[in-house]
């Protein structure tokens, strides 16, 4: 891709600034806002140009990524009195990367249309640790042969990228994944539980288990936070009820009836009642001890 191509990122949090520095780390010219700008210093200090808002942030790109926390804030940055549409021209390409609805990305995929605008939705996964390393995994929705177009910026943080089908399949696919991880978090925290009860030693239980059929992203990566008591959020509680809520109404539409997912939905409720929405969903052990 033209390493002239001007490129917009808006949402610099625990995995939106490891993404931006990646494409500015690949050479793109990098415009980007954030709702609170103190996080938007450092990546501007490496290079990175503000810009005071998403409409902004549209007039001087050619490509805007989007990755915010809930469907509320996706709404307010394409859609807002100085969104995305506002300043949008036709020709240029939106992808949205938060964990919306699919409806949602259906509606603004219409609305890019009427503007010359394509929007991709392209929700990722894997936490603040993929996103450092640059080995996210980007589920797709929308039109190919654009997705074959900014496929290069994707790859500077995405180590798979894989096309679902039309606009919202990329949302729908990643409902798929978070229902996926509401098993293995469940299945974590019950195995360490065990563990411990029995008198383990919790580290040589990971350690085994991850070299076998139990193995699972979840135990691998974050077994070994639980057990230095590291909560900080590689994704945040808040997030992870969000993403299941969406799971779990998309999955009420289909007449379909997910118990494990609803369950693992009404413990992460009850662990952000305990005041830990702020911590990361490894936190779910604070159920049932403080410490590993």
């Amino acid at each position: 891709m033209d390493q002239t191509l001007k490129v917009g990122f808006i949402g610099l949090g625990v995995m939106g600034q490891s993404m931006a520095r990646h494409i500015l780390r690949a050479g793109y010219p990098l415009y980007v806002y954030n709702r609170t700008r103190s996080k938007a210093n450092q990546l501007v200090e490496e290079g990175a140009i503000w810009q005071a808002s998403p409409e902004e942030v549209a007039q001087a790109c050619d490509l805007v990524l989007t990755i915010v926390g809930y469907p509320e804030d996706v709404e307010a940055v394409y859609l807002g009195e100085k969104g995305l549409f506002k300043g949008a021209h036709s020709g240029q390409v939106f992808i949205d990367l938060t964990t919306s609805r699919p409806s949602l990305a259906q509606e603004l995929t219409k609305k890019g249309q009427a503007l010359g605008v394509t929007v991709l939705d392209a929700p990722v996964s894997g936490g603040d640790l993929g996103a450092k390393a640059g080995r996210l995994t980007a589920m797709v929705g929308g039109d190919a042969a654009t997705l074959d177009q900014v496929r290069p910026i994707l790859e500077t943080f995405s180590a798979s990228i894989q096309l679902h089908g039309s606009a919202g399949s990329g949302q729908h696919a990643k409902a798929s994944n978070q229902i996926m991880i509401a098993g293995t978090m469940t299945g974590m925290v019950e195995t360490l539980r065990y563990a411990k009860a029995n008198g383990l030693d919790l580290e040589k239980v990971i350690a085994t288990l991850t070299g076998g059929a139990a193995n699972n992203w979840s135990l691998a990566n974050y077994g070994p936070r639980i057990l230095k008591s590291d909560y900080s959020p590689g994704f945040f509680v808040k997030h992870y009820i969000k993403d299941l809520g969406i799971a779990l109404e998309e999955a009420e539409k289909a007449n379909l009836n997910l118990p494990v997912t609803k369950l693992a939905y009404d413990l992460y409720q009850e662990l952000a009642k305990e005041g830990h929405e702020n911590d990361g969903t490894q936190a779910l052990i604070k159920l049932w001890w403080d410490q590993a």
